[in-house]
């Protein structure tokens, strides 16, 4: 089975963030906020900071005062859409990498403005990133695997230590799946 998740769903999380921080809810936050009238994002914060509210929940109340960036208010195919918008030609690899690993069992994709996440019911193992626009770079949380091979130090997520490219269809091939096999169970 698989999830497809756009940033709505974090904003989900960053309200139940905001309710662990506060015993105020959004609405409540919000209208006082309006009452502030703060001027800008870095006063906003300055004061949310001095109520004890950090981190996401902080990032939740500046983001409905001051407006949500475009990307957060689109959905996971106009995300996913817009990665490939220019590199049509790679998204035939993005669509049979999640083909792929949907096959492994209960899969998230968690779709983010440059990259997609893919997690296990437990956490992240994988993210897919259009790195240029001739090449799709998949990162892989492996934790005993070192660089070699076909698997280079991965350079675009700290969490995920190596990756492997791929510039055609055909590179998704039996290794490039038992790695990304191996870093589902890795971390199922």
């Amino acid at each position: 089975m698989t999830t497809i998740l756009d940033w709505n769903s974090n904003r989900d999380m960053w309200i139940r963030v905001l309710s662990a921080q506060s015993d105020i809810g959004l609405a409540k936050w919000n209208s006082t906020i309006q009452a502030l009238k703060p001027e800008n994002e870095e006063s906003l914060r300055r004061w949310l900071k001095t109520k004890g509210i950090s981190g996401y929940a902080e990032n939740l109340l500046v983001m409905e005062y001051f407006g949500y960036p475009d990307f957060l208010n689109a959905t996971a195919s106009e995300l996913i859409d817009a990665q490939y918008a220019d590199r049509q030609h790679l998204r035939p690899i993005y669509d049979a990498i999640i083909q792929t690993v949907s096959t492994f069992g209960k899969i998230t994709i968690q779709t983010r403005k440059s990259y997609i996440s893919l997690l296990t019911p437990k956490r992240t193992f994988a993210r897919i990133k259009p790195s240029t626009k001739k090449r799709v770079d998949v990162g892989l949380r492996l934790k005993e695997q070192n660089p070699g091979g076909r698997l280079k130090p991965c350079n675009f997520q700290e969490t995920m230590k190596v990756q492997f490219s791929l510039i055609s269809l055909e590179e998704l091939d039996s290794e490039a799946v038992d790695y990304l096999r191996a870093a589902y169970k890795f971390n199922s």
